[in-house]
């Protein structure tokens, strides 16, 4: 299955096009273009999603080992 692309218009650094074009034969930029950005924005993802975690871990009370033992037991049937 053909995958759908698109036509981006945006700005580089003169230093980072010259190594991409130095390095990346002409065929492969697209590539290498793509899996950076798709990492990048994976980064971006999981640094939110950590924000949001801390943020909501900051509103909950604090509860000990023993009575996530003791809660997760209970709620397994098991005393």
């Amino acid at each position: 299955m053909a995958t759908s692309t698109r036509r981006l218009n945006f700005m580089i650094k003169n230093e980072l096009a010259d190594e991409l074009e130095s390095i990346v034969p002409a065929g492969m930029r697209s590539k290498v273009v793509n899996e950076a950005l798709s990492k990048e924005l994976d980064h971006i993802r999981r640094q939110r999603i950590t924000e949001k975690i801390e943020r909501l871990k900051k509103k909950s009370p604090d509860v000990s080992t023993k009575e996530i033992v003791a809660a997760v037991r209970a709620d397994r049937g098991r005393h």
